[in-house]
């Protein structure tokens, strides 16, 4: 598997973190993924979607909602703006929006705010063992 890191001094007032990773690596929103958790049925889910665009929660349960933040960074161990789809305390069960398979390599968070990874979604889904569907809405 191939990588790379892309880091950036994260700005402590920066209302969207993943709006600052775009911006301060100039690339574009639609390959720029956030890692979001969500509670499906009570049980804790990672949904990747690009920063261009929301999460539909419905698309992952009727009964989905996005996590308490407290809860989200208990169980994978990252900090709200931080969180990665890898390297999680347990790993959580992970979706990814169909749409990361239309790009050679995406940014998915590093394990830090200020801290991406480049790869292959391919390579995302496999080591996540990622659904892949469409869960992502117009912003």
């Amino acid at each position: 598997m191939r990588y790379r890191l892309h880091e950036y001094e994260h700005d402590a007032a920066a209302r969207s973190f993943g709006d600052e990773a775009v911006e301060k690596l100039a690339w574009p929103a639609e390959r720029v993924f956030k890692t979001l958790v969500v509670a499906v049925d009570g049980d804790l889910h990672v949904a990747c979607v690009p920063v261009s665009s929301q999460l539909d929660v419905k698309a992952l349960g009727k009964r989905a909602k996005l996590a308490d933040k407290e809860h989200a960074g208990r169980s994978t161990g990252y900090v709200a703006g931080g969180t990665s789809p890898l390297g999680q305390r347990k790993q959580l069960p992970t979706h990814v929006d169909s749409s990361a398979l239309d790009f050679e390599t995406i940014l998915v968070n590093g394990g830090r705010r200020g801290l991406q990874l480049e790869l292959d979604p391919r390579d995302l889904v496999r080591l996540t063992d990622a659904r892949v569907h469409a869960i992502a809405s117009g912003r």
